[in-house]
């Protein structure tokens, strides 16, 4: 709804106008906020919305031609449907196991035996939901294409097998990018550069070899010798979240937006010298390192991964990074 129509409406306070709502993606403009919380937000969509993802896989039989890492890094690879997601526990977080739990992760099964001579392709399809789960979405393989197959695992020919169980959990594009709900944001703002923000090079003219964007439209054009305002900050921005099917792109923003809450609340928790250890107003949220005490060697201070305290083990082997260890443990 457009508010400039209502006669004496100020206008005031964040404004959203949406202009394109598709399954998979969300067009929208942003206005009346500073600079720095926009890209926040941008940032927050890309790396900080929870979702579910394949984490652990135990092998029980591979007799294909493919490495079991290699099925394992595809498989977690596949998205998985995170609505609702708040129903699943962190396993950090998780009081009832040491590794998943039904309460912190969905367990999913595949099998698949090749008896023909023709070559069998795996899809994302044969991945079996066990029950008990946190709720009746969580945990399924995200199917968008007509014939509902689903991404391909593997190909198998005759008398070859694979039986697999996959262990879905909880997390943040931060710590893996399999765990990311988007596969791009669009970010924009002047889009005729009235505020000079960008330097354009170029050859011989600028406006031909740097065509305008579609959200010029929405804006008006700057005028031949208007003069330059110094004081002059962006406050419409323009946003196009495209969603891998995890969440759907509505859910993926007001995701984000309760995610920047929470640490918004850290922060002032913090400034404010609140003692209450990751309990900020309400919000639950990563603790800092710095609360750890002598003495409380290997436990779980809200900072390390999903994939449990020291020593925890991804389906890749591990819980750090070639460089050594991450941020999260």
């Amino acid at each position: 709804m457009d508010y400039d129509a209502i006669d004496g409406l100020e206008d005031v306070g964040p404004r959203v106008t949406v202009r394109q709502a598709l399954r998979d993606r969300a067009d929208f403009t942003l206005e009346n906020i500073d600079l720095s919380f926009a890209n926040s937000l941008r940032r927050t969509l890309l790396a900080e919305v929870p979702t579910m993802a394949i984490d652990l896989v135990e092998v029980q039989v591979n007799t294909s031609s493919l490495a079991d890492e290699f099925i394992a890094h595809r498989l977690g690879l596949i998205p998985l449907n995170s609505k609702n997601v708040d129903d699943v526990s962190y396993t950090r977080d998780c009081d009832n196991c040491e590794q998943y739990c039904e309460y912190c992760s969905v367990t999913l099964e595949l099998h698949a035996r090749c008896t023909g001579e023709e070559i069998m392709k795996v899809y994302a399809r044969d991945l079996v939901v066990a029950d008990p789960r946190p709720n009746e979405w969580v945990g399924l393989p995200i199917i968008t294409d007509s014939l509902g197959l689903g991404s391909v695992i593997c190909k198998l020919r005759q008398n070859q097998e694979i039986r697999m169980k996959c262990i879905a959990k909880k997390g943040i594009a931060k710590e893996h990018a399999k765990w990311a709900p988007t596969s791009a944001v669009g970010f924009e703002y002047d889009p005729h550069n009235k505020l000079k923000h960008l330097d354009y090079w170029y050859e011989e003219d600028p406006e031909k070899e740097w065509p305008k964007s579609v959200n010029a439209a929405w804006e008006e054009a700057p005028q031949d010798g208007e003069p330059f305002d110094y004081s002059a900050q962006p406050s419409k921005f323009y946003f196009d979240v495209e969603s891998i099917g995890s969440l759907e792109p509505d859910a993926v923003v007001l995701q984000g937006i309760k995610v920047l809450q929470q640490k918004l609340a850290l922060v002032i928790q913090e400034l404010s010298g609140d003692d209450r250890n990751g309990e900020a107003d309400g919000f639950g949220g990563p603790r800092s390192p710095d609360g750890m005490q002598a003495g409380d060697y290997g436990m779980d201070h809200g900072y390390t991964t999903p994939f449990g305290n020291t020593g925890g083990q991804t389906m890749y082997g591990g819980g750090t990074t070639p460089y050594g260890a991450t941020p999260y443990g």
